[in-house]
């Protein structure tokens, strides 16, 4: 570094998301990752640890190493990355993502680093946002499809969600999704915007209108460029800052300078934008005052075999014959509503590109209600409540509210009979006792000499009845009921509790 300039630093005057500037890569997403990260101090020390012994000390020479440290989350665990301080160049410039001041190189070595963990720089040619800023905090990218908040009320709904995010610490990135090839009159439409380009959203915020008490719904975004901004209304230097006093201004921090940083009315952002990832900080910790989740993470495999009890590997719902005999967990949901995160990670393929094996799998998953006492692995099909769309991205994640009651997920490939590793992490309010569903039916044991081994599982389901000595308040079935049925001779007991 150097040969750069005489002064290199890792950090000249703190940390910022102006300290990135794409470079020759097409790795906009990773950029605009690093321009969330920036934000959030407590995010970045992790990914960056000991900084302040790892920077070039002029008053200490002999202590510089020239090698750097970073971390990153793969695969439920944070991995150390080592890189020395020699960066691609061209004509004394770095070739790669860069600093506005020479002399800073933090953002140019944790690129490095993270194409190091990618296998070259090559590999980091194209990806999602959510995938880095994963790797970057450990949290879950949640994908939202903007144009799916159709009326207002939906509107205001999602922008008090991104506020919310924003105000507890997570990290937002946009972007404008085309189908078709976009023409240059479309071009001209989207303002300044760019089609199929990663934003990083670096402040969410209600703006209040002069001396009134109406308040405008605002987000601050970033182009991973440092150039090319909105040109639309509230734009650089356009007329609607007149709306809005010296000392509002002041306080939200408008820098009103051609850096790739520009505000946006919210409304002019949903009309624009096509998709954004949301990235929460899960709080896991029991001392928070905040809310805490409980947290199961757990590591499965779709593995292929030629016997059907012992296949791992049966594709989607849309293969009925083989669907559930992939992997089961089974989960609790002991409140009487509760909200539920789940998600599925692959391992990440950029490393096997170069062998023409860098391509994800096509993954989902799907969630069906069972009895109170399922213990061993479903064998027909159950009701479904929820699930996952199947996309060929490295995580897929899902946010949904369930009743109370006992459930299995089944994670699984589009196809069947496709390999792979997975990851599977569930987030709920009360514990909820996740695990997997390993026998597919009881073990036969030495009491089974004395107590005849079950043959024959029949599913009865009791719609109605009448006459019962005890209600509840709705008029239904108490929970604590156990029907028991007469067959023939034999006395089958505890069908499991009415729901």
């Amino acid at each position: 570094m150097k040969e750069l300039c005489e002064s290199p630093r890792l950090f000249v005057d703190g940390i910022s998301s102006h300290d990135l500037n794409q470079g020759q890569l097409g790795n906009c997403w990773f950029v605009a990752a690093c321009s969330c990260l920036a934000l959030r101090d407590n995010l970045w020390q992790k990914v960056i640890p000991d900084w302040k012994k790892q920077d070039w000390n002029p008053k200490k020479p002999n202590n510089y190493a020239g090698i750097f440290h970073f971390r990153f989350w793969r695969f439920g665990e944070w991995i150390d990355v080592v890189v020395d301080d020699r960066l691609p160049t061209m004509d004394e410039k770095l070739l790669f993502c860069h600093s506005s001041s020479k002399e800073e190189f933090w953002s140019a070595l944790l690129e490095k680093a993270y194409a190091k963990l990618a296998g070259c720089y090559e590999a980091l040619d194209g990806g999602n946002t959510g995938d880095a800023i994963v790797d970057f905090t450990g949290s879950v990218a949640e994908s939202i499809e903007v144009k799916n908040t159709k009326d207002s009320i939906q509107r205001h709904n999602l922008f008090e969600k991104l506020l919310k995010v924003y105000n507890r610490g997570g990290l937002i990135s946009c972007s404008i999704h085309q189908m078709e090839p976009v023409s240059i009159l479309e071009i001209s439409k989207l303002q300044g915007l760019r089609a199929d380009h990663s934003y990083s959203v670096t402040k969410v915020q209600k703006v209040r209108l002069g001396n009134t008490a109406d308040k405008l719904s605002m987000i601050r975004l970033r182009n991973p460029w440092g150039k090319g901004e909105w040109l639309g209304p509230w734009s650089d230097n356009s007329k609607e800052w007149q709306k809005i006093s010296k000392k509002e201004r002041k306080k939200i921090g408008t820098d009103l300078k051609n850096d790739g940083e520009f505000w946006m009315a919210f409304e002019d952002w949903y009309k624009y934008f096509t998709n954004a990832i949301v990235c929460r900080i899960i709080n896991t910790s029991y001392l928070s005052i905040r809310k805490t989740w409980d947290e199961v993470i757990l590591r499965g495999a779709w593995s292929r075999h030629e016997g059907p009890l012992l296949n791992r590997a049966g594709g989607c719902t849309n293969f009925l014959h083989t669907f559930l005999q992939n992997p089961q967990y089974v989960f609790d949901i002991t409140k009487k509503e509760d909200e539920v995160l789940i998600s599925i990670q692959q391992r990440d393929k950029r490393i096997h590109r170069k062998e023409g094996n860098g391509k994800n799998l096509t993954i989902g998953f799907s969630i069906f209600k069972v009895e109170l006492n399922r213990e061993y692995r479903l064998h027909s099909p159950y009701q479904k409540v929820s699930g996952s769309i199947y996309i060929d991205k490295r995580s897929v994640s899902l946010r949904t509210c369930l009743k109370k009651g006992r459930y299995v997920i089944i994670p699984s490939t589009f196809e069947p009979y496709v390999e792979g590793e997975f990851l599977l992490r569930i987030y709920t309010d009360v514990v909820s006792r996740c695990r997997e569903l390993i026998l597919d039916k009881p073990e036969v044991t030495c009491w089974n000499i004395i107590i005849r081994y079950p043959r024959i599982v029949t599913k009865v389901h009791l719609h109605s009845a009448t006459d019962l000595p005890k209600q509840n308040s709705s008029g239904g079935m108490s929970s604590e009921f156990h029907p028991c049925v007469n067959v023939t001779w034999h006395n089958l007991e505890d069908l499991g509790s009415i729901d």
